[in-house]
């Protein structure tokens, strides 16, 4: 049974941080479930590029995915006051599943109570929400949390991902077959 995975957008989600992730995971064979946190499945990302939804969130808020990706970008400030996110992140970790957050967006695993005791990494311009992120690591993997910088390395943390999803071995497959300068890949 393959994998699945839930990528959250927002208007103003940034379109590197989830296109990568979902494109790489797709051809790791996870099935990738694409949920619109707005009233509408067309989502706008912050350079105006549309992505439309495969779901409203409100159609999957009870289903349970092997992962939830958050993707950063200026939106992520109102997901960050959107209940319905705090609440399903929580129960997903709950349940030991895997979240990864990049950019921006580990500030909602930190809202969440996700960070406490563990390694994370973020994008610089939000260091002062957040308590001792790991600064200049692409991708930190600790546990079932992933998190990375921002669009400039949005490769690297889907590789991350399709590791800790689907094995080392698979992601290593993947950044070959697109060239991925790097042979090492976090899990």
């Amino acid at each position: 049974m393959n994998k699945t995975a839930l990528i959250l957008l927002v208007e103003g989600f940034e379109e590197i941080e989830a296109i990568c992730p979902i494109d790489l995971l797709r051809r790791a064979e996870v099935n990738c479930t694409i949920a619109s946190t707005e009233d509408t499945l067309l989502v706008t990302g912050r350079d105006g590029i549309i992505v439309k939804a495969d779901v409203l969130l409100e159609s999957i808020i009870d289903k349970d995915f092997d992962s939830i990706i958050v993707p950063g970008g200026p939106g992520y400030k109102r997901m960050r006051k959107d209940d319905r996110v705090m609440a399903l992140l929580k129960q997903h970790a709950a349940k030991g599943r895997i979240t990864g957050a990049i950019c921006a967006a580990p500030t909602l695993l930190s809202d969440a109570g996700l960070l406490n005791g563990k390694r994370y990494t973020s994008h610089p311009s939000v260091v002062d929400d957040l308590q001792d992120p790991v600064p200049n690591q692409a991708v930190v993997v600790d546990g079932d949390i992933i998190t990375s910088r921002g669009a400039g390395t949005a490769t690297e943390f889907a590789l991350a991902l399709v590791a800790k999803l689907t094995g080392k071995e698979k992601a290593e497959e993947i950044a070959e077959s697109i060239c991925f300068p790097h042979q090492r890949v976090e899990t």
